[in-house]
């Protein structure tokens, strides 16, 4: 079975509600149609309720969500004076906390706040900045996580990986890259993955210097320390670095390369050292291997909320939202 056809079951064993705010979107509520009659969750749609109504007749969808138009929603009021409360100190204003929430987007959020979903899938017209902002202004991160970070599942016949962060931290510092590492492990073993994680350079046991290599290896031995008090030995969290892809991918190479690395170039979770690298990498993966990517997934989120790509498809969303279900489910 495909690994998102896996996930897809496992959310419909107790399937909750997944708040869509961009339905007005053909792509939106296509998904929707496919996510309710899949079983998988139910769907809460948030936009102009007139121009969700025509984009529904014209693509033949007869079937009834449940929908919010921000402006007639009954709790507008309500939302409006929390949103002042969590941003006055900021400078917000009741006028503008009332714009904000006018936006489906920003309404969506407030709305997993206020507990009428369990998780909230955006993206796919709006970029990522636009979509988690209101996210980490009203939700904020989890007890105890230090940052937001993503990651994205990544297929290749019947093997998924993790790659991280692709979508969110721009430059980690070493303490960021080895949290990143950490969290992108914990999920990992959320979703059956193997554990056993890459920390990525050019340089691979020292065969470069520089102040970019030099994060990379105190990045590692952050994250070996911390995974140690974190995890259980019978998990078998394995993180290591710096490598080059190919010592963490390919034994042969490793052997070679790395002879000492418990990794033995077998990692499923590879960590790059900057945005540009892993948005780079995943893509390219995505579009010459043609691996299917679902993501970037969200994690650090004291609540679900993921990220979709401008280009993604129908079954793009329908998959991220079986995987935020099965997020909300491991934080209960």
């Amino acid at each position: 079975m495909a690994f998102i056809d896996q996930i897809i079951k496992n959310a419909r064993r107790n399937p909750g509600t997944v708040i869509l705010p961009e339905a007005e979107d053909d792509r939106t509520l296509q998904a929707a149609v496919r996510i309710e009659e899949q079983g998988i969750a139910k769907v809460a749609l948030v936009g102009d309720r007139a121009v969700v109504a025509e984009k529904m007749e014209a693509l033949g969808i007869t079937r009834e969500f449940d929908l919010t138009d921000p402006a007639q929603a009954p709790w507008l009021d309500e939302y409006v004076k929390t949103y002042f409360e969590l941003r006055k100190k900021k400078g917000m204003t009741m006028e503008k906390a009332r714009e904000v929430m006018l936006d489906p987007l920003a309404h969506g959020v407030m709305m997993l706040y206020k507990d009428k979903g369990d998780g909230l899938v955006a993206g796919a017209c709006h970029s990522t900045g636009n979509t988690l902002r209101p996210a980490l202004q009203i939700l904020k991160t989890a007890p105890g996580c230090p940052i937001v970070s993503s990651f994205f599942f990544m297929t290749l016949g019947e093997t998924t990986y993790l790659f991280a962060d692709c979508a969110l931290v721009e430059n980690p510092d070493a303490e960021q890259l080895a949290e990143i590492a950490l969290s992108t492990a914990h999920n990992a073993i959320a979703f059956g993955i193997d554990p056993k994680v890459a920390m990525l350079s050019y340089s691979t046991k020292g065969s470069a210097r520089s102040a970019t290599t030099e994060k990379v290896i105190e990045a590692t031995r952050i994250a070996q320390e911390r995974a140690a008090e974190r995890f259980s030995p019978e998990l078998g969290v394995v993180i290591d670095g710096e490598l080059q892809f190919d010592a963490a991918f390919v034994p042969k190479v490793a052997a070679s390369k790395a002879p000492d690395s418990p990794l033995a170039g077998q990692a499923k979770i590879f960590i790059f050292p900057d945005l540009n690298s892993a948005n780079i990498g995943y893509k390219m993966v995505q579009r010459l291997a043609g691996a299917e990517a679902y993501g970037p997934v969200m994690q650090g989120m004291r609540l679900p909320v993921n990220d979709l790509s401008r280009g993604c498809s129908v079954a793009d969303i329908v998959g991220v939202s079986a995987i935020t279900i099965i997020q909300r489910r491991m934080m209960r």
